[in-house]
């Protein structure tokens, strides 16, 4: 089973509310930018990466949680984080039963992500020499 299939399944199998916000999370993350890959990582975590690791989201008892894997550097106008506030490196966003999931806040942020993976990896790329 591919990545997107096991997320379909997750996804299929939250039968509340929680399916229906992780789809609408999925959509805008995905919708961000075409060249977005999903992953299923660490024993049933659905991640998405491009050039490196934007997110992961998780299906909790009373909360769908992404959290930002470099949220800490990210900027966020729309303040959309509420989650892992004090930590130096990751951020997250929990969503709680009648939560409206904001696509456009959530695809800059996405985006904003995306562009921090690609400058971390400009810097670790080495430097061609002229001849």
């Amino acid at each position: 089973m591919t990545p997107s299939e096991r997320i379909d399944r997750m996804i299929a199998e939250l039968t509340d509310w929680r399916g229906k916000t992780f789809e609408a999370i999925r959509k805008a993350i995905l919708g961000a930018d075409r060249e977005i890959i999903e992953e299923w990582k660490w024993m049933g975590s659905p991640v998405w990466s491009r050039d490196g690791i934007i997110a992961v989201a998780n299906p909790h008892k009373g909360k769908v949680k992404v959290t930002f894997d470099y949220g800490a550097r990210l900027p966020d106008p729309d303040k959309l984080f509420n989650a892992g506030l004090e930590g130096n490196q990751r951020r997250a966003i929990d969503f709680f039963e009648g939560d409206k999931v904001n696509e456009r806040a959530l695809k800059t942020l996405v985006r904003a992500a995306i562009e921090l993976n690609q400058s971390k990896s400009k810097k670790r790329a080495p430097k061609s020499k002229k001849k």
